[in-house]
């Protein structure tokens, strides 16, 4: 008997996992036993080594090793869970600045869709931009944004892609994501991009999101030639020289080092091809930070790096849209 602990102790010894191992790594029960349990879906914790993700099929959260976060993004089978809103924090929106100009508000119909217009009171002729909502929806938080954009000079139109559902948990979000129909919202896209064109006299127009809006952000620039900038803030990301040869608009990028998602790797990648492409781009990953940084709601906040992103956002746009 002592002979065979001594070799179980050995063989452990020589693979390089101490003795201790199985007593230092705190397990948790499966997400799902977690939320039969009463763990909101947000609130899940990962046995540590693992990261949390969500299916977009079903929502249903698994953990999985953070080697296979990137892949399983990538492929479309899941998204990262975000944290919930809080109805009292502080919003996105807080750390962007009014500019010159006073702006109106109201919802307005194009086409078959319903946006939220802002638009300087001026008789002046100004460019546009869509704004691109992240997985919450077409929240308050969107619309304040768009607003104190309109305020630099711009006639802004925040698109609704979930057909006027807002979520305010991270489980809600990801119904609204699984049951997502991207030709639609690309329909909505293009249907808003004329709508300022022919409503509103701009003559420029461009696009900016955050996350999952990101995403649209770059897929409307793909697939209208009409753009004249795009703004990505850690939106998934595509790298084939053959589709990014479709993009014509200047393209500026937002990411952070630490996000699992969008790694640095994808993200030099993309700016890689656009350099090989020939197509102006302006890339940033800012260190020790994540996915979502320039959230306040969330944990991941970064508001020195946000409040620099945001910046970096209004030159973009003044230089590529009114230049």
């Amino acid at each position: 008997m002592n002979s065979i602990i001594l070799i179980i102790a050995l063989s452990i010894i020589f693979s390089g996992v101490p003795l201790s191992y199985s007593q230092s790594i705190a397990y948790f029960p499966p997400p799902m036993k977690q939320i039969q349990d009463g763990v909101f879906p947000s609130s899940i914790t990962c046995t540590e080594g693992l990261e949390l993700i969500f299916k977009l099929s079903n929502g249903n959260p698994a953990c999985v090793k953070p080697s296979s976060v990137a892949i399983l993004l990538e492929r479309g089978w899941g998204a990262h869970s975000l944290p919930d809103v809080a109805p009292d924090a502080i919003q996105n929106s807080d750390e962007t600045k009014y500019g010159e100009y006073k702006v109106t508000t109201s919802m307005v119909n194009y086409d078959e869709y319903l946006g939220f217009l802002a638009k300087p009171t001026s008789s002046e002729s100004f460019p546009g931009v869509i704004v691109i909502h992240e997985w919450w929806g077409l929240n308050e938080n969107i619309k304040e944004t768009a607003e104190k954009l309109a305020s630099h000079g711009y006639v802004v139109l925040a698109v609704d892609l979930f057909d006027g559902s807002v979520a305010t948990s991270a489980q809600t979000a990801m119904a609204q994501v699984s049951a997502f129909d991207q030709e639609k919202a690309i329909m909505n896209m293009n249907s808003a991009v004329e709508y300022l064109k022919l409503s509103n006299d701009a003559q420029m127009v461009g696009s900016i999101g955050w996350c999952f809006g990101g995403a649209q952000s770059l897929n409307l620039a793909l697939i209208n030639p009409e753009m004249d900038a795009t703004v990505i803030y850690y939106g998934k990301l595509v790298t084939a020289s053959e589709t990014l040869s479709a993009l014509s608009a200047p393209v500026l990028g937002i990411f952070g080092e630490l996000d699992q998602g969008i790694p640095p790797s994808v993200v030099n990648e993309f700016e890689n091809t656009l350099d090989s492409l020939e197509i102006q781009n302006e890339i940033y990953i800012y260190p020790n930070v994540d996915h979502a940084f320039a959230n306040p709601t969330g944990e991941r906040y970064a508001p020195e790096e946000a409040d620099d992103a945001w910046e970096k956002t209004l030159e973009f746009l003044e230089s590529n849209l009114k230049g």
